[in-house]
């Protein structure tokens, strides 16, 4: 019995600990300067794209994925986001398309999407157009390159952002910043 005692004692510490250290919740980030916030991060996505030979070194094709959006960063808008993207793309003229990000809680930010997207580069930037909750009335953009790594005969295709980054302001008015106070 007395052996049980200490074996029991530790139990009730660790238990303990992990209630206090799962208790406290990190700080927000804090913005930057006139409220902007600044983000690295990976985004993966699947989906279909539809492709059209326009000749011999031509194509066109338009695209839809989703998939997930991590960021990263002391001074990130947010953590995780589910990225959707539908877009047309021409190796000849480049990339337009549009983005919706939508956080654990449902909020939304909305973006468009250009970029060379020609056989030559690959090169895409994104501004912001606002949003929903806490990102309405987002503005700043972001950049990245992207690259397919699976692509099948149907059109299923997965892809990555490489190099990830930018910046957003968030209107404080709207109840924006990573707590969404005032929403």
């Amino acid at each position: 019995m007395t052996q049980q005692r200490p074996a029991m004692g530790r139990a009730i510490a660790a238990a303990l600990f992990m209630l206090v250290a799962c208790g406290q919740t990190p700080e927000p980030p804090k913005p930057l300067a006139a409220g902007w916030y600044e983000f690295e991060g990976s985004w993966v996505a699947s989906g279909k794209r539809r492709t059209l030979p326009m000749g011999e070194d031509r194509r066109a094709a338009v695209i839809d994925l989703g998939g997930s959006l991590l960021l990263a960063g002391p001074n990130r808008p947010g953590v995780g986001f589910r990225g959707n993207v539908v877009g047309m793309s021409d190796t000849a003229t480049g990339f337009v398309g549009r983005a919706v990000w939508t956080d654990e809680r449902g909020d939304q930010v909305f973006s468009e999407l250009r970029g060379q997207g020609t056989a030559k580069g690959n090169r895409l930037t994104g501004n912001f157009l606002g949003g929903t909750g806490r990102y309405t009335g987002a503005t700043g953009g972001y950049e990245f390159s992207w690259q397919y790594v699976h692509e099948t005969e149907d059109g299923s295709v997965q892809g990555r952002a490489v190099g990830l980054k930018g910046r957003v302001r968030l209107d404080e008015k709207a109840g924006a910043g990573p707590q969404g106070a005032g929403r």
